[in-house]
């Protein structure tokens, strides 16, 4: 699995402190908000505090940093309030259809969610964030660099899924033959 979209951000460039925020802790605070924890508790898991992490937000050159906020408190919101159906590849939970049978007859399709794809994109995550803690250099030269050890080829893979992200198309209701 390619890494999120919303994992793909720039650092926002601060000045080196012993308890500053670090490329590895911003990506591991978007995260941490991606699975679905609040700001100040997504903070307090990195040792950090709630108005510091608004305060990164908030500074000159970090627009990317907010933007990736946003989507991940997006995805988290969406995977949390799935039990509805969705437009096909909407959110992180990807819906399928169901055929429903009468008398040994298709007589149509239902719409359900995925919720096991949701788990393997939740399980996912989990190992990005393992494989972060698990990086021995704790200030890598470059956040690209740092994104690259993680998952090698990201870029290749990121373009071909670009490349090949099918199109919305809607869903409608099978009425199977009369």
């Amino acid at each position: 699995m390619a890494i999120p979209a919303f994992l793909r951000f720039r650092a926002v460039p601060v000045r080196a402190r012993r308890d500053g925020w670090t490329p590895r802790l911003q990506l591991r605070l978007i995260l941490n908000l991606a699975l679905g924890m609040g700001p100040g508790e997504a903070a307090a898991r990195l040792g950090r505090s709630r108005q510091t992490a608004y305060a990164l937000r908030e500074k000159p050159g970090a627009e990317e940093f907010a933007a990736a906020w946003d989507a991940a408190v997006e995805f988290a919101h969406e995977a949390r309030t799935a039990p509805r159906p969705l437009a096909f590849m909407q959110s992180g939970v990807e819906t399928i259809l169901v055929p429903r049978y009468y008398r040994n007859r298709l007589v149509g399709f239902v719409q359900r969610e995925d919720l096991g794809a949701a788990m393997r994109r939740y399980a996912e995550l989990e190992r990005i964030a393992e494989r972060i803690g698990s990086l021995d250099d704790p200030d890598l030269p470059d956040f690209e660099d740092m994104l690259d050890r993680i998952d090698p080829g990201r870029r290749a893979k990121a373009d071909e899924a670009d490349a090949n992200r099918p199109r919305s198309v809607p869903l409608r209701q099978f009425s199977g033959p009369a």
